[in-house]
């Protein structure tokens, strides 16, 4: 059975990018410009393999087992989305989230299971292909300090989804955030919806917040790096992935998974 680390070594290896586009929204949305239904239409739909479905409880009990810190939770699912308003046209087309309810638990019992892709079915469909999964919609923000910094946090060892990962903050996104679209990652198919945030602090003001912020133990440390920095990175991978170098592949893999989100929605 493999590890979730194990299984972010093997992606690297692949063609195919680490994560892909659900809905892509350049110019940004605002509050206004984003809504949402709630129903229970769009919760999972159990798998019929019963054996599969059982190994929601076993991989969870493992996982609890082993790190005593994690509990479940209730988290809202992703079930597609509706677009109102013409694409050729001068105005914003709005977004509507379709939403059911799951929860922690059956998140790491389907998309962190080593078998998630069993829980998939062939169909061009993302929403019927995902339809046995527990596809939490993740929110993540790319924050934009005052000195013009993007910040990012170093996941760790006590999260269920690739600890000692980088990632952009996620949680409950304040003040007015633009949303800028949903991503999807190749690997267990876990959507998460993006904003893009403006700050008002410098990036030292920000280290400085972070010793005492809420759910530290999520994350072992905070980065911040220019958007200079973050396109040279960016053209390092892609140089490294043409070299057809598997040890340096492995070795970006963090950076990779960060900031392949960023490119994605520079575009």
């Amino acid at each position: 059975m493999e590890t979730t680390d194990r299984l972010s070594e093997i992606a690297v290896g692949h063609d195919h990018p680490a994560f892909k586009l659900l809905l892509s929204c350049p110019s940004g949305l605002s509050p206004s410009e984003v809504s949402a239904v709630f129903d229970q239409t769009y919760d999972r739909i159990p798998h019929p393999d019963v054996t599969l479905e059982n190994s929601i409880s076993e991989i969870w009990d493992k996982r609890v087992q082993k790190n005593p810190s994690l509990y479940n939770g209730l988290k809202f699912r992703y079930g597609g989305h509706t677009l109102s308003g013409r694409a050729d046209s001068f105005r914003k087309t709005d977004v509507c989230l379709h939403l059911g309810l799951t929860d922690y638990r059956t998140f790491v019992g389907t998309n962190l299971n080593p078998l998630w892709e069993r829980f998939l079915i062939p169909s061009e469909d993302d929403w019927r292909r995902c339809q046995h999964t527990s596809n939490p919609l993740g929110n993540g923000a790319i924050v934009e300090t005052s000195d013009q910094e993007i910040v990012v946090l170093q996941r760790s060892t006590n999260v269920g989804e690739f600890p000692r990962h980088f990632v952009f903050p996620g949680g409950h996104p304040e003040s007015k955030p633009v949303f800028i679209g949903i991503s999807q990652r190749v690997l267990n198919v876990r959507p998460t919806a993006f904003f893009f945030i403006k700050c008002s602090l410098q990036s030292k003001e920000i280290q400085q917040l972070y010793g005492s912020a809420q759910d530290g133990y999520e994350s072992t440390q905070l980065y911040t790096m220019s958007m200079v920095c973050v396109q040279i990175t960016v053209d390092l991978i892609n140089w490294v992935k043409k070299s057809n170098s598997g040890q340096l592949l492995i070795r970006c893999l963090a950076l990779e998974l960060l900031l392949l989100e960023i490119t994605i929605f520079q575009e």
